[in-house]
């Protein structure tokens, strides 16, 4: 199911860069947005992973680094099964974790240095534990090319914006008319949101997926639980340097809750952190 949503994502990237090519150079620019949205499709499957880690400044550790960390992941890999992923610590005291990788042969667990100051080593497991899930159940892939798609879409967002200002647009020598403000309508308002839809869709489930993944994993849904609570607390109150609407998905917990109101919470990409709760505190008494 995931190489089909891969696959229908990538389609969806090229049509939509060609369509923009259109709008701004005719049939020419078509031709040279397809060139172009096939080296990005290459790009988003083999570096996709590479580019958001270093986007937030991602350093790869060592057990020599951070032994105990490296020791949980090690531990909880080998209880599910699954190839021990290369461990990455980002510099913020912001708490908050993602994974990525095309694959679970290279799959990346990610943790900010504030997660590792803020938990306790059960509810830091449970964390660990949920990015695990993700990555055993190879969400990864398809994240990061979501990733990849909505900051396209955002970029091409902003270049219609600006195309407007200083009147470009419609390389052909036709009129743009009705047909042309309708274009320019969907390049600003309607791919941009298309784009949000998209994480919505792959997000919200996929979180809940991985919380009962997780919850299993690391036997004790409870101590999942209270981290989300306190990792949602500090995102409310911090918002991480560098967090991106196009990335917010990633994390365990969306990084940007605290930078806007209702309408911000409407189009989270994250389900509720209470109905999260509940869910595994539901699932820690089915344990007993």
């Amino acid at each position: 199911m995931n190489t089909l949503k891969t696959t229908v994502l990538l389609a969806a990237l090229t049509g939509l860069l060609m369509a923009v090519g259109a709008f701004f150079g005719g049939t020419q620019g078509m031709m040279f947005m397809f060139v172009i949205s096939i080296l990005m499709n290459f790009g988003s499957y083999w570096f996709s992973d590479k580019i958001v880690l270093k986007m937030y400044g991602a350093q790869e550790i060592t057990p020599q680094d951070a032994p105990d960390l490296v020791r949980m992941v090690s531990g909880l890999a080998q209880k599910a099964k699954m190839p021990m992923p290369k461990v990455y610590i980002i510099n913020t005291e912001v708490p908050n974790a993602f994974a990525t990788g095309r694959d679970p042969e290279h799959g990346v667990v990610a943790v900010t240095t504030g997660i590792m100051r803020a938990l306790n080593y059960e509810e830091l497991e449970g964390v660990v534990a949920h990015e695990l899930a993700h990555i055993k159940n190879r969400d990864t892939l398809i994240s990061t090319i979501v990733a990849s798609i909505a900051g396209v879409i955002a970029m091409i967002g902003s270049i219609a914006q600006w195309s407007a200002i200083f009147g470009l647009g419609r390389g052909d020598d036709e009129e743009g008319g009705i047909g042309g403000i309708v274009e320019f309508v969907f390049l600003v308002v309607v791919a941009p949101l298309t784009a949000t839809l998209i994480q919505l869709g792959v997000s919200r489930s996929r979180e809940y997926m991985a919380d009962q993944t997780g919850g299993t994993m690391s036997g004790n849904p409870l101590a999942l639980a209270s981290a989300l609570q306190k990792i949602e607390y500090y995102a409310k109150h911090r918002v991480m340097p560098s967090a991106t609407p196009a990335t917010s998905h990633l994390f365990i917990i969306n990084p940007l809750s605290g930078a806007g109101g209702m309408l911000v919470s409407l189009f989270s990409t994250h389900p509720s952190t209470t109905d999260r709760v509940a869910k595994l505190e539901a699932q820690a008494k089915k344990m007993r």
